[in-house]
């Protein structure tokens, strides 16, 4: 038996000799590079690539099978003279015996110098699309859509069948990849990626075990014109048989820069899990951390669907950051706010829903300064960027975030001023108003950007527990507003204001150069004075009181004087439990009638204010001037009616009031001022001109009409009657009426 077991050793050790002389016997006296005009028309025939080898094989068959080409490009049988791959380098070896088990040992795998060329023509047809198709199949006369043995065809991307590699199990002991190339050209779309520098380098590949991975190269794209330098390191598992493949502690960073960056860079890097689970048809980045320059983020995404319709779920929570600084540092400019501080205070957290094309982040958490913000915001349609927005919040100080006021518009209001203290100088003393006021420096600056309100879509829904906007502080402000194919709906503004409510609804057609606004205003028992001096702080307001309104406009351009010069339409409001300011047209009648009376008023009035129980009327506006016809108010003491213009376009009023007086209707009156019979119900004429500041300051005793009635109450001997009383104690306004009068 000894014997027996020696001479089989023997026996094996010569066959396992044989063999090893064999295989030297075959590499050094068969030589590869004899035969390559077979292994390039083999190329063609099988796999419908065109092989160069212009570099040298080099291989080995015993114990490793090895090959080794330099300097061999690839291309697609069709177009011989555009190769899409070239290499310099490819050097593997497998192991001869661990095949025969259907097992793949493999040294390292060397990859120099590789050069991927990838692209799809004008009809959207790639380069790589006919490779692995036999030349034969190609062009055996089989029905559309199926191959030769009857079986469907496969889609033209679809990747050549493994021909049952998966089966094999895989023992590599590295991958190395260097001074590698890769773009990708869409001719349809314009549309070019790139990858330079190209580095991978991989730790032992082992199936079901950890393999270290190391990625790095130089990543550009042109729409728009962006370049990266990145490295993604990690640890990479799979099982070829449960279709899974995990990528565990991720760590992608990098640094950017192109068009979008102007001269700055963005720094990147994202940690976490990568999962790909092809049988579940999930892929899940789990323990996310991104950073972005100053932005900082943790959140979870999972994409499920992968091969139908990808549906993107997950959260994701930025922390508090500087919006105007990281802005700054991607050189990105935001437009110039009354407030620079804004925006230096942001934070969100947000779960994720998307698909191809929508994206939506529910359950939203948005902290803005100090303004907390909840709800929805989506993107419904990317390719239209139709948007979508339903948030609630506690407060939002709007005007913080506005255009800052020019110097053009301080000037324009110091002007204003001006112009106004003149006008009041003149009503106070024996100036005459100006026939027409100088008016108001409407701006011809365009107002609306009307490219961008083209391309709005969407809808947004806001409510908000305080607005303030315009310096108006808004108390339960709701917002309803759609946008589409440039048309502009506000379904829906009103809230709580100065004591009162306030609705307003409205349309823009943008469509045109010259957009068209219609809007309806309603206001229900607001302080018309809080809200004038909220509007312009720096004038004072002419009237006091609550204000309804009830309103239908229209008007047409693309600036404030566009707006004002065409507003038309109509509109009703009453005014109850109000004032005119800084001037008793009650006093300065009792002062006529006291003089008509031949009397002198025993004491002052303790209001310089007039009181107003009701103001009422209707305006119908056309190209910017309001006229009523209507004019009713009721004073102590008075009646008013009247009619006239306010002129939008220069901020003037020109009204003619009548005037009923019923005598001093104070708890203790003025003796002087008792209306006789001659004189109750007679109608005083007044005249109120001039800028709309002035309010009451405007209204005078209208001349004309008073030399009518006093002619017509007393005749001529009333003439110097009125000269004997005159002398200091009347006015100097109602002193020049009365000479003016005698003239007659």
């Amino acid at each position: 038996m000894k014997a027996f077991g020696k001479i089989l050793g023997l026996f094996l050790l010569g066959l396992l000799l044989l063999a090893a002389g064999l295989g030297f016997a075959l590499s050094h006296l068969f030589d590869p590079n004899d035969y390559k005009d077979e292994i390039r028309q083999l190329a063609r025939d099988k796999a419908n690539l065109e092989l160069d080898l212009k570099g040298p094989i080099g291989w080995s068959l015993f114990p490793w099978l090895g090959l080794e080409l330099h300097d061999a490009s690839l291309a697609s049988a069709a177009s011989p003279q555009q190769p899409f791959a070239e290499l310099k380098m490819l050097g593997f070896s497998v192991r001869v015996l661990p095949l025969l088990r259907r097992e793949v040992q493999m040294s390292d795998i060397r990859i120099d110098g590789l050069d991927l060329h990838l692209a799809r023509d004008a009809e959207g047809r790639g380069n790589w699309q006919d490779i692995g198709r036999p030349a034969h199949a190609r062009a055996a006369a089989t029905p559309a859509g199926a191959q030769p043995d009857g079986t469907a065809q496969p889609a033209p991307d679809a990747p050549p069948k493994a021909g049952g590699i998966g089966a094999l199990r895989l023992d590599i002991d590295s991958l190395v990849v260097s001074n590698s190339h890769i773009d990708y050209r869409d001719a349809r779309s314009g549309r070019q990626y790139s990858v330079d520098g190209l580095d991978l380098r991989s730790g032992a590949i082992r199936e079901g075990a950890g393999i270290p991975l190391l990625v790095k190269g130089l990543v550009a794209g042109n729409q728009p014109q962006l370049r990266a330098s990145s490295e993604l390191g990690g640890t990479l598992r799979f099982d070829t048989a449960l279709k899974r493949y995990l990528l565990e502690d991720v760590v992608l960073k990098g640094e950017a820069s192109g068009a979008p960056l102007g001269s700055k860079s963005l720094s990147f890097s994202a940690q976490g899990q990568l999962l790909v689970d092809l049988a579940a048809q999930v892929a899940e980045w789990n323990n996310l951390k991104l950073g972005l320059n100053q932005l900082n983020a943790l959140g979870e995404l999972k994409l499920r669907e992968l091969d139908d319709q990808p549906k993107l779920e997950g959260g994701l929570s930025v922390a508090e950051f500087d919006l105007r600084a990281f802005l700054d540092g991607i050189d990105q400019s935001l437009p110039p706010m009354a407030d620079a501080n804004t925006l230096r205070r942001v934070s969100l957290a947000t779960r994720l829903a998307g698909s191809r094309n929508s994206l939506a982040l529910q359950d939203l958490k948005l902290k803005v300064d100090d303004s907390n913000l909840a709800g929805l915001l989506a993107i419904n349609d990317l390719e239209r960027r139709s948007l979508q927005a339903q948030l609630k919040g506690d407060r939002l100080d709007l005007d913080r975030y506005l255009a800052p006021t020019s110097q053009a518009d301080a000037a324009a209001s110091a002007s204003r001023q001006a112009e106004v203290q003149q006008a009041a100088a003149g009503a106070a003393g024996n100036t005459p108003l100006p026939a027409k006021p100088s008016g108001h420096a409407w701006s011809d600056e365009p107002l609306l950007p009307l490219p961008r309100l083209r391309q709005l879509e969407g809808e947004l829904t806001l409510d908000l527990g305080q607005l303030t906007l315009r310096k108006l502080p808004i108390d339960g402000a709701s917002l309803r507003l759609r946008a589409h194919a440039g048309q502009l709906n506000l379904d829906e503004l009103r809230g709580g204001l100065f004591d009162g409510r306030f609705a307003l609804s409205g349309q823009l057609d943008a469509r045109s150069d010259t957009p068209q606004l219609q809007f309806a205003p309603k206001l229900d028992g607001i302080a018309v004075e809080r809200l004038l001096q909220a509007l312009h702080p720096q004038d004072k307001a002419p009237l006091r009181g609550n204000l309804q309104l009830d309103a239908s406009l229209n008007a047409r351009g693309n600036s404030e004087r566009a707006l004002i010069d065409s507003l038309a339409g109509q509109a009703g409001f009453v005014l109850v439990n109000g004032a005119l300011p800084g001037a008793n047209l009650e006093q300065q009648l009792c002062r006529g009638i006291a003089t008509l009376n031949r009397k002198s008023l025993s004491g002052a009035f303790a209001d310089q204010d007039t009181p107003l129980d009701e103001l009422r009327g209707s305006l119908q506006l056309h190209d910017g001037v309001a006229s009523s016809q209507d004019l009713r108010a009721r004073i102590p003491g008075l009646a008013v009616a009247g009619k006239g213009d306010i002129d939008l376009r220069v901020l003037a009023l020109d009204y003619r009031l009548g005037v009923t007086v019923s005598g001093d209707q104070r708890a203790t009156p003025d003796p002087a001022c008792q209306v006789g019979e001659r004189f109750a119900k007679v109608e005083w004429p007044l005249r109120c001109r001039g800028p709309l500041e002035l309010g009451a300051k405007a209204c005078r005793i209208d001349q004309e009409g008073l030399g009518k009635l006093a002619a017509q109450a007393a005749g001529g001997r009333l003439e110097d009657k009125l000269k004997e009383k005159l002398g200091d104690k009347v006015n100097p306004e109602l002193k020049d009426t009365l000479k003016n009068l005698f003239k007659r």
